[in-house]
């Protein structure tokens, strides 16, 4: 099965995906923030990263465009989730490489939907 790195600071929200996409047969790692998540996206090899843009230190955009520039993760795709709900931030967080951007809060059945378009294609 597909293995999905959550990167959050937050306990509860990396909890909260973890039991989602758990539910649908996924396998989750998780960090919680930036720099380490670079470290374990290239340890894990994961399938799909899900990650948080506010998060102390290196943010979410500045991770996913790290991870982007790296060839050893570069072909792992990112789905940003955030509470950060403006047009710029989205386009932002696209511009980085993103291939998918979820508000907060994430209703499962969206989260789950998403997740499987990504890793369909």
């Amino acid at each position: 099965m597909a293995t999905v790195l959550i990167v959050d600071d937050s306990p509860t929200e990396v909890h909260a995906y973890q039991q989602m996409l758990e539910k649908h047969g996924f396998d989750v790692e998780s960090a919680t923030d930036g720099e380490t998540s670079l470290k374990k996206a290239e340890e894990v090899k994961p399938d799909l990263i899900l990650m948080d843009v506010v998060m102390p230190g290196m943010n979410g955009f500045q991770a996913t465009r790290q991870l982007n520039k790296n060839p050893e993760t570069a072909k792992i795709p990112v789905i940003i989730i955030t509470t950060k709900d403006q047009e710029t931030d989205k386009v932002w967080g696209l511009r980085q490489g993103a291939r998918d951007y979820i508000v907060k809060p994430v209703k499962e059945n969206d989260l789950i939907s998403r997740v499987q378009a990504i890793l369909g294609d």
